[in-house]
């Protein structure tokens, strides 16, 4: 996750002036999926990683990571997942192929080459990076945790879950007709 920018103010004549301690070094990523079931609330399931430059540390989320949170949300769920993925290199290549084919209840789709705008997570990530916006925190800790505060507060606001899938124009149907 890149670092936020955002507006903000100060007196006419001064210019705000944010400081931050720290390095600066280390990574955050995040994974989430919006899951959508007829009849019931729509929720946000995600997973997180911290990289903090060590040696021999994961950077991102590889296959592995992805087929975890797959599993975990096919154990919340309960049920059979249809997956509508964007085309990730990792979401595509011949060890997540075979991960998801070792699973019966799931069933893939995938969006077009660039789709960010069909893709419901995106307004997720772009909420949360504003929200973050103008934040310093001090140590990639302090980030990790907004960003879960901030992304437990969106799993509770079904309703701003709902506003990310109809901004994408996409709508949940009945297979059977």
């Amino acid at each position: 996750m890149r670092p936020p920018k955002a507006r903000t103010w100060s007196r006419r004549g001064h210019t705000p002036v944010v400081t931050v301690t720290g390095k600066g070094s280390g990574r955050v990523s995040v994974a989430g999926l919006i899951c959508l079931k007829a009849g019931h609330r729509t929720r946000l399931i995600y997973r997180m990683l911290l990289y903090r430059g060590r040696r021999g540390e994961q950077k991102g989320f590889r296959e592995v990571d992805y087929a975890r949170l797959l599993d975990a949300a096919h154990q919340q769920l309960g049920g059979p997942i249809v997956l509508v993925w964007d085309n990730l290199t990792a979401h595509r290549d011949a060890l997540m192929r075979s991960l998801i084919d070792s699973r019966p209840w799931l069933t893939v789709f995938y969006l077009p080459s660039y789709a960010p705008e069909l893709n419901p997570t995106e307004g997720v990530w772009s909420h949360l990076k504003r929200s973050l916006g103008n934040l310093a925190p001090a140590t990639l800790d302090q980030l990790g945790a907004l960003i879960r505060t901030r992304l437990k507060r969106m799993q509770y606001r079904s309703s701003l879950l709902d506003a990310f899938v109809t901004h994408t124009g996409l709508t949940l149907t009945n297979g059977r007709q």
